[in-house]
């Protein structure tokens, strides 16, 4: 059985990032967290795309013009969809992740999602430095392992 191994090397890879504006404090934890660990992990600064968006709803529609317009290897989604009073949250939670999916299979540019989606602050505030390294790991992972595959 021949195996292909995670290659979590970064160097040459063009990463964009799309941003919700929305839940901003914890939006910005993850963002500095993904990118400390993009650079890391040796993506340039340089090879670095960040679009901000108002909301996690936005976010699919540029993600889909960045893939398809062929400069990136892999792409990230950052946002955080806390609950609130009403049957909004699932909406956008719902909404959100089903898009993402449909504009990596749609275009075949990975797409690393980190949609934060909890229940109070406290935990987007908990999860935010972790889910923003993760889905750099994810994004560089991903992005290699299509560049190996027949």
């Amino acid at each position: 059985m021949k195996e292909i191994e995670k290659n979590l090397n970064g160097k040459g890879l063009h990463i964009g990032i799309v941003q919700s504006r929305f839940n901003l404090d914890v939006c910005e934890g993850l963002l500095g967290e993904c990118c400390a660990k993009l650079l890391e992990q040796g993506v340039a600064e340089n090879d670095i795309t960040l679009a901000t968006v108002p909301g996690a709803l936005e976010i699919p529609l540029v993600l889909l013009h960045m893939a398809e317009s062929e400069k990136f290897d892999a792409l990230i989604a950052l946002g955080a969809v806390i609950r609130g009073d009403t049957y909004h949250f699932e909406v956008v939670a719902n909404e959100s992740a089903r898009c993402v999916n449909e504009v990596q299979l749609a275009c075949g540019v990975p797409i690393a999602n980190a949609i934060l989606t909890t229940d109070t602050d406290e935990q987007a505030i908990g999860r935010m430095h972790i889910k923003g390294a993760e889905a750099a790991l994810v994004a560089i992972e991903m992005a290699n392992l299509l560049r190996v595959l027949p």
